[in-house]
């Protein structure tokens, strides 16, 4: 049977990893089966919504690849697909259940949920209403309502029932007190939906069969299952996934670590990466394959493979993801489109194209992101650098072989890999010593640093002239003492660089 599923995020700021995790599920989920992925916008949180975080969960979509099959953007046959442009849809059913005697209005103002919600708290019933507005005669609260005072509709919970049942693909049945569960607002004073109705609402309409969401939403899952129940519609398969988790085992959230999408993006991680790490959070392959990609979660995808225990988020294991991303799966060519913003944004400038390309090439073994690439290729694109505290001691040791290699450089016809490594090898020889103790003092010469790439590879992409002239400089320097300081790196604020020189 073809699954249509759904992610409905609140645009309320940047788009939360939690938001990526979800939205791969639901959407492997529709595609294997020949279904739909739907996106819709759930903004009913007028007070924080924010149109920058509308554009870019688009952006996140488009960015890993998960794109809808209907959006507010693509449109479909079920828009519109902002709770904002639904609104009297939504006032419709609330009307309907308040006729039904399902529901009811209640009027209390802030300052009154306020005290109520306290008094809750200290006879030990949670922080929450105590359903006094179901005492309300039905004519008096009409004749209240038409007369224009502010109120809102709420659930009227079955109290005669012991027990809700929630059906979960993956848990079975979870069966919720029906004390624990309280008249929840449906329909706000601003005529406005809470989440609870417009979700219940929007995925009976959409015809959406299978909800995939964090399990974060089983406290709230009764209210939907209530909801359901009273408008004689068929509910959805649930399937509350395990939460992502800090390293410390608690829930993934801004306040201990960085749970932006975007925040991923402008590190350098590359959406295959990121996708494949989010796939392994409570899913596996059934052969144990550790990298693959969303096709192949696609072709082997199954609800039976999901572990509840719950996933460590770790930026460490999402870096080795990343890092083998960049090294064994991406073209090089894909890797260098990709990395060349992050070069640009730091202020490097290039007439050769294949020059990126190889200083990319030479790097990616040493690098796990595409920001990494930046931070580490300063030394390609900036003649202007300073020399580091390791790097000045093996200029200092190696300083009698400088003018030397200076000379024996200048005479080769051919500057490539063989002819320098040759030229190294064979001076190494005459003066008796070994190999790394020649090429140690070179590399910091070149770079200012001892770690970067090998040297014949840095002769090789620097090109004869800016070696000698490097090498030149590092003598120049020694003779006058080497500035000390760091490797510096160009910034966009010139006048910050000559404050750094």
């Amino acid at each position: 049977m073809a699954m249509i599923t759904r992610i409905a995020p609140s645009p309320t700021g940047d788009p939360h990893v939690g938001t990526a995790y979800m939205s791969l599920f639901d959407y492997v989920a529709a595609k294997q089966t020949g279904g739909k992925f739907i996106f819709r916008l759930e903004d009913t949180d007028q007070e924080r919504y924010n149109p920058d975080s509308e554009k870019s969960l688009f952006d996140m979509l488009h960015w890993l690849g998960l794109d809808p099959d209907e959006s507010p953007e693509l449109g479909g046959p079920n828009g519109p697909y902002r709770s904002s442009e639904r609104l009297d849809i939504y006032k419709k059913y609330a009307e309907q259940l308040v006729k039904e005697g399902k529901a009811y209005r209640a009027f209390e103002t802030t300052e009154e949920l306020e005290a109520i919600s306290q008094e809750q708290q200290r006879l030990g019933k949670g922080r929450g209403y105590d359903g006094r507005g179901r005492d309300l005669p039905v004519k008096e609260a009409e004749k209240r309502a038409k007369a224009g005072e502010p109120h809102v509709i709420r659930l009227k919970v079955p109290r005669e029932r012991n027990e809700i049942i929630v059906n979960d693909g993956l848990r079975g049945e979870i069966k919720i007190p029906t004390p624990e569960v309280v008249d929840a607002v449906l329909l706000k004073s601003d005529g406005f939906p809470t989440y609870h109705l417009a979700v219940v609402v929007d995925d009976h309409l959409m015809g959406i069969t299978d909800v995939v969401r964090g399990e974060e939403w089983i406290s709230t899952a009764p209210i939907h299952v209530l909801l359901y129940e009273m408008f004689s519609w068929q509910a959805p398969n649930f399937y509350h996934m395990p939460l992502l988790l800090n390293t410390d085992k608690t829930k993934l959230s801004k306040r201990k670590g960085n749970t932006s999408v975007k925040w991923y993006r402008e590190q350098g991680v590359v959406a295959e990466a990121l996708l494949n790490y989010l796939a392994t959070m409570g899913w596996s392959m059934p052969n144990g394959k550790e990298f693959f990609s969303v096709k192949d979660m696609i072709n082997n995808f199954s609800f039976k493979r999901i572990s509840l225990g719950g996933s460590i988020f770790d930026l460490k294991r999402l870096g080795h993801y990343n890092a083998h991303y960049l090294r064994e799966v991406l073209p090089l060519e894909t890797v260098v489109e990709r990395a060349k913003p992050f070069l640009k944004d730091v202020g490097y400038t290039w007439e050769n194209e294949r020059y990126v390309e190889k200083v990319v090439e030479v790097l990616l073994p040493r690098v796990e992101t595409l920001k990494d690439i930046a931070d580490q290729s300063y030394y390609f694109f900036n003649d202007d650098f300073g020399y580091t505290d390791d790097a000045k001691r093996r200029l200092e040791a190696g300083s009698k072989y400088l003018e030397d290699l200076e000379r024996e450089l200048s005479r080769l016809d051919y500057f490539d890999h063989d002819e320098v490594l040759d030229t190294l090898r064979d001076y190494a020889r005459e003066q008796s010593v070994k190999l790394p103790e020649v090429m140690q003092p070179l590399r910091a010469a070149l770079t200012g640093t001892t770690q970067a790439p090998g040297v014949t590879e840095l002769c090789e992409i620097l090109g004869k002239q800016k070696v000698l002239e490097r090498i030149g400089r590092a003598i120049e320097g020694l003779n006058a003492n080497l500035r000390d300081d760091k490797p510096v790196k160009p910034s966009k604020d010139k006048e910050k660089d000559k404050e750094a020189a």
